[in-house]
Order: C-alpha cells, then structure tokens, then sequence
C-alpha cells in the first residue's frame, strides 16, 4: 500500500460546498436540441452557454457559496463527456444505457482503443471561462475519477493485453491532466466516482463477482491508480472525490455504508477532501469515519438531498452533524448536497428554485455550525 504524503496541501476549508451539477436551464436545452438538429453552430451553442453559466455562477455567489461551478453545462453526461476526450477514448452509441431504479439512461458507452494520454482537452477552455466568470470566487472544476475509465470503458486487450500497463498510463493521464488543469488557473478539482460506492454494496459486488470481477483486486489497482496520479501534485492544488451511489432523474444504484473501503479509502488515499453521501439509510452510520487518520483532510457531509425538493430541517441536519464530530473533528467537517442536481443533462425531479433554495440552506446551517 502506498503511504500518505503528509504535508498539508490547499487548506482552504468551504464549509458550505456543492457537489457541482446544475439543473440545465430551458435555454440551454434548447440550445442543445437546436445544435443537435442543425439549426444553429458550435459557436451559437456555446454564447447561449457562455450567457447561462454566467448567470448561474452569479446565483450561486448570490446564495452564499464561496467555490462555485459551471453547473457541467456544457455536458451531457458527468463522466462521458470528459473520458471520451482523452488521447485514446472513443465514445460511441451502446446497446443500452445504465440501469437505475426504476429508470435507464440514454444509450452512451466509451472504448479505449489506442494508448492514452492527455492532449489538446476540449474542458481547458471551460474551466478558463469559468475562472474568468468566477471572479473572486474559487472557481471549482469537476471530472470523473480516473478508476470511471476502467469501471465504465471497454478496454481493447490488444491495445492493453497487459492491466497493469493500462493502470499506469491511466495514472500518468491524469497527472498530465492535473497540470494541465493547474497551468489553466485550477486551484480546486473535484474528482466524482461511484466505483468505490458499488464497492460498499454486497449487491453490486456479488455482480462483478458474477461477470469474474474481483472487487478486492479493483480496491488495489483503483487506489494505488489515483495516488500515482496526485502524487508530487503543485502544494496549492486542492483534490477531493465525491463517492456517488447514482443520481439520475432523483433515483439510485448502490446501497451500502463505507465500513467496506473506509480503512482503504480514508486511510490510504492522498487526497484533500471526500464528498460523502449521507442524506438517506442507504449511507449507513458514520462509523466508518473513524479511519480518518490525518488531521489536514476535509469530510464533506452530504446530508441534504438533491433528489427532491422539500427543505429538510435545520434541526435535524445539525443533530447529525453533531453525531459525525463524535468520528471526525468538527473543525474537519463541511456541509453539502449528496450529489449534484443533474449528473445528466436530464435533471433531478425538482425546480431550479428549489435547487437555489437547497443551496442557500447548506450555507445558513454552516453558518450556524462554524461561527
């Protein structure tokens, strides 16, 4: 096992954050359909952009956030979009898409069929927009981890007939595409994974087992792939994951509490922050925070829902936050969302006011709770 680099790296603490995803606005679905269908430009597309994301970056300044996102309004997909841009990606139109409960996304698959890397990125520009828009904001960038490739892509065996020679471009990839990030201005990533979630789920689990998957040998090669990717890291580049158990039109995957990767994940991974979802029973207890071993790591409590709409109450969100500071110091904790409001371009089942309205609740509370 790897072991920790640890020197402190970004201390800025938020302690009201977002996961990132935004509810696409009416303009931008209709930008996106007119696009689609032929009827404006590539350049047309991305002014309506350009005008949306600056409206929502000012609502989210508005409503009291200090780190604020482009809302991925520029993508479909919270993942796809960025992997299939990668040297040596594919995306392509699959046979089926991601079954949810209840619910199953659009067709949508990725393939590595050439050596990857990290080239000329489509999303540098979009953070360097975002930086501009954000002002003296933190502008915050979110991509998926670099275990999605593995877990969501098809590898071709004669591009990578050997694994562990994939995990290790994978890993220099992404150390290519966090300096990239950092020379575009990027001082916060967000890395956003649900591998790791799949593995607290005996469900999920007993299917891997079923398709010759061992979810221990995933453990292994997905931590030790991301702490070869952030090792040696610029000190002032802030790095946290957010674990995901699925958010597509307000359902979900995976159940399970994190006692099966906390001591794994907690302990061994050189990050500087964890977004964990917390807003239902199928989160388990906090307990397994007790494998928090270093005192310059942040635990981002998503303990208000983006599933729905209905405000939940102060009371209540405080009293468990107060049962997390039993596990991990208050001065560690921060407050958030579960997830992002649209993982896909489709949106989670409630308004863009509610949206705000949940927004600006995570901020009173952590006003309340870090005086």
């Amino acid at each position: 096992m790897q072991t920790l680099n640890k020197s402190k790296s970004n201390s800025t603490i938020f302690r009201a954050d977002q996961v990132g995803s935004l509810l696409r606005s009416d303009s931008i679905k209709k930008a996106r359909l007119q696009k689609t269908n032929g009827e404006i430009s590539l350049e047309q597309l991305r002014q309506i952009e350009d005008e949306e994301i600056a409206r929502i970056v000012l609502k989210q300044k508005e409503v009291g956030l200090k780190a604020v996102t482009d809302g991925e309004f520029r993508r479909a997909w919270w993942h796809f979009d960025f992997l299939e841009n990668l040297v040596g990606v594919d995306g392509f139109w699959a046979g089926s898409g991601i079954q949810f409960h209840q619910k199953q996304t659009k067709s949508r698959g990725i393939k590595v069929t050439s050596k990857l890397d990290f080239g000329s990125h489509p999303m540098l520009e979009d953070y360097k927009y975002l930086h501009q828009v954000a002002g003296g904001h933190v502008a915050k960038f979110t991509i998926p981890s670099p275990s999605m490739l593995h877990f969501r892509g098809e590898i071709d065996p004669s591009v990578y007939p050997d694994e562990e020679e994939f995990f290790d471009d994978l890993a220099k990839t992404y150390k290519k595409t966090l300096q990239a990030f950092y020379d575009a201005g990027c001082r916060y990533l967000q890395l956003d994974d649900t591998s790791w979630a799949y593995l607290c789920s005996d469900e999920q689990k007993e299917q891997l087992r079923a398709k010759g998957i061992d979810p221990d040998y995933l453990i292994k090669m997905y931590l030790h792939t991301l702490n070869k990717a952030v090792a040696d890291r610029p000190a002032d580049l802030k790095i946290t994951m957010h674990i995901c158990r699925g958010n597509f039109r307000s359902t979900w995957i995976s159940s399970g509490g994190y006692e099966p990767i906390a001591e794994q994940l907690f302990g061994h991974l050189n990050i500087d922050g964890f977004f964990l979802e917390y807003d239902n029973e199928r989160s388990g207890g906090f307990e397994p925070l007790r494998f928090v071993n270093r005192s310059d790591v942040n635990i981002v409590l998503g303990l208000i829902t983006s599933k729905f709409g209905e405000l939940e109450s102060k009371d209540t969100i405080k009293k468990r936050i107060e049962e997390a500071s039993q596990f991990v110091n208050l001065n560690q904790l921060c407050l958030s969302p579960q997830c992002g409001f649209a993982s896909t371009e489709e949106g989670n089942l409630l308004t863009e006011e509610q949206q705000w309205e949940k927004l600006r609740h995570v901020v009173d509370i952590s006003k309340e709770i870090w005086k």
